[in-house]
């Protein structure tokens, strides 16, 4: 018998687990009411200006551009053009200023894979 500092039972202990497996094993909140789950973040809310990725201004915007471009492109979206990646960004509701961004690249260019795609985003070009 183990006299530890635990606080719950092995019989508590187990049930727990058996709570929160399906929470762990899908990686999301699995609750049916919506109203439980915590409110995602809007297009028009303002920038947060700490943490590991900073705003558009600082070094790490290029790191920012590849971020939200890789959330919202897989790789099968590769290569195309900015016109084609730019019609699927809209299509998968990201971001209107990054899908305005990649509107205005040259039309003829192609892209092989995000980090070119980032990198001529942040170059302007």
């Amino acid at each position: 018998m183990q006299r530890g500092s635990d606080r719950l039972s092995v019989h508590r202990d187990d049930e727990m687990k058996h709570e929160l497996k399906d929470l762990l094993r899908s990686r999301h909140p699995t609750r049916v009411e919506e109203w439980h789950d915590p409110e995602p973040a809007a297009d028009d809310d303002p920038e947060v200006w700490s943490g590991p990725v900073g705003g558009l201004g600082s070094p790490a915007s290029l790191e920012r551009m590849r971020a939200e471009l890789a959330r919202t492109l897989s790789r099968g979206c590769f290569p195309a053009t900015a016109r084609d990646l730019a019609r699927m960004l809209r299509r998968r509701n990201a971001p209107g200023a990054l899908a305005d961004g990649v509107a205005r690249l040259p039309h003829s260019a192609r892209y092989e894979n995000v980090q070119q795609l980032a990198e001529a985003l942040a170059s302007g070009r």
